[in-house]
C-alpha cells in the first residue's frame, strides 16, 4: 500500500533545503548577489514559514513588474495576491518602512541643502511610487537642517488640497525657519500644474510674513524630480 509520508518528508526537506541555500547565499554573497524574486523569498521566509514563497515572490513580480514596486503597492492590490496574507503583507510593509528609515537617516540634524543627492534619493525612494498625491513638508532649523519630514495631506490621483496657515502653523510649533514643500505626481510626470504654481506663491507669502524661508517646492516624478527654483519658478 502506498505511504504518502515519505514524499511529504522529502517535499519538506527540498523546502527547507532551499531555504537554507537562499540563507547562506545572502549571508557569503551579499544582497546584490540575490535576484529580485529571491529577495522576495527570503523576506517572506519569515512571516510565512510554512509556505512556499517562491510562486507568492513570482506572482508579486508578475503583477507589479519590479523589486520596489511589490514593496509600494497598496495594500488592496496586495491583498489580491494568493497566499501572501496580512503576514506577508505586514512583512514587505516592514520592508520598506526601514528602507526610508535607512534613506532618511543621513539627512537627521544635518544640513540639508548641501546633502541634495540624498534628500533626491529618499523623497523618490518614499514618492515616487505613490498612488494618490501627497503633499509633505520638509522643516528645517536657521542651519537648514532637517527637523522634521511630515506627510500634511494625502489627496486623489491629480489633486491635493494644501492649507498655507496651516503649513506655516506648524512651521511655527517646530521653531522652523525655512521651508522645502514636496508633493508627488502619480502620472509620473512632474511638470507643475498652474495650481501648484499658485499654491507655492501661497505658501510663500504666509512664511516670509513670518519671517519664514521657502527654499524650494519639489514634485517628485515616476523617474525624475522637479525643483521650483532650478526651474525658475521660485
Amino acid at each position: 500500500m502506498f505511504d504518502p509520508a515519505p514524499v511529504a518528508a522529502t517535499t519538506a526537506s527540498g523546502a527547507e533545503g532551499h531555504r537554507a541555500r537562499m540563507r547562506q547565499k545572502l549571508i557569503e554573497a551579499g544582497p546584490a548577489a540575490l535576484l529580485d524574486h529571491e529577495l522576495i523569498e527570503m523576506i517572506l521566509f519569515i512571516a510565512l514559514p510554512r509556505r512556499d514563497t517562491k510562486p507568492i515572490a513570482r506572482a508579486l513580480l508578475d503583477r507589479f513588474g519590479s523589486f520596489a514596486d511589490a514593496l509600494s503597492a497598496p495594500t488592496q492590490e496586495l491583498r489580491q495576491i494568493e497566499g501572501l496574507g496580512d503576514a506577508g503583507i505586514a512583512a514587505l510593509r516592514t520592508v520598506q518602512a526601514a528602507a526610508l528609515r535607512l534613506s532618511e537617516a543621513p539627512l537627521k540634524n544635518q544640513q540639508v541643502l548641501n546633502n541634495w543627492d540624498r534628500l533626491m534619493d529618499y523623497l523618490t525612494a518614499r514618492l515616487a511610487r505613490e498612488r494618490v498625491e501627497q503633499f509633505r513638508v520638509l522643516f528645517l532649523d536657521a542651519k537648514n537642517r532637517l527637523i522634521a519630514d511630515e506627510a500634511q495631506a494625502r489627496g486623489t490621483v491629480n489633486h491635493t488640497p494644501v492649507y498655507p496657515r496651516e503649513v506655516v502653523k506648524r512651521a511655527l510649533e517646530l521653531h522652523a525657519t525655512a521651508l522645502i514643500l514636496v508633493h508627488n505626481h502619480p502620472s509620473g510626470d512632474p511638470t507643475p500644474s498652474r495650481a501648484d504654481i499658485e499654491m507655492t506663491a501661497e505658501v510663500k507669502q504666509a512664511a516670509a510674513a513670518l519671517g519664514i524661508t521657502l527654499h524650494d517646492h519639489l514634485i517628485i516624478g515616476r523617474d525624475r524630480p522637479l525643483s521650483f527654483r532650478r526651474e525658475g519658478l521660485l
